[in-house]
């Protein structure tokens, strides 16, 4: 029996150690929103380190919702601070369900997660630190059933 745990704690790491290895991510972090309840002042910050500014990059918004979340999209307010203090502002909207009600995240049970690129082949304009807040922009103030909130950049691999 004991010989069994320990195969299947070694079978579960290694296969976990397969799909972990993304060798096109440059940074991916979530953040968690209390209770799911998303205030409408509250902003996410997101610190990148940006060294190579002739790669370009996918720049990727994720969202964790739940089923009970009431819109089919979510509205989003961008603050990119460059490396030298330029600030750029923006608006963007993900769609999470399709006209029918079907949620277009993946997931089983009561949380869906997407990925949306919010900006395709970005090349940094100059290396240092960047940083990204993300505020909804949605109606409600107290925004109910939005669960995380990631960001995540990719380096675009050129195959050929």
């Amino acid at each position: 029996m004991r010989r069994f745990i320990i195969q299947s704690v070694l079978l579960v790491a290694l296969i976990s150690g397969l799909f972990s290895c993304d060798p096109n991510r440059i940074y991916d972090k979530y953040h968690e929103i209390p209770n799911s309840t998303w205030h409408k002042d509250s902003l996410l910050v997101f610190h990148i380190s940006a060294e190579n500014v002739l790669q370009e990059h996918n720049l990727i918004i994720q969202i964790r919702n739940e089923i009970t979340y009431k819109y089919s999209n979510l509205w989003l307010f961008f603050e990119i601070t460059d490396a030298h203090g330029t600030v750029k502002r923006d608006t963007f909207e993900i769609t999470l369900a399709e006209p029918s009600g079907r949620w277009m995240g993946k997931g089983i049970g009561g949380i869906k997660s997407l990925q949306t690129v919010y900006q395709r082949n970005y090349r940094f304009p100059a290396s240092g630190e960047y940083s990204i807040s993300i505020q909804h922009g949605m109606r409600d103030e107290q925004l109910k059933g939005i669960h995380d909130v990631g960001f995540r950049v990719e380096k675009i691999s050129k195959s050929g």
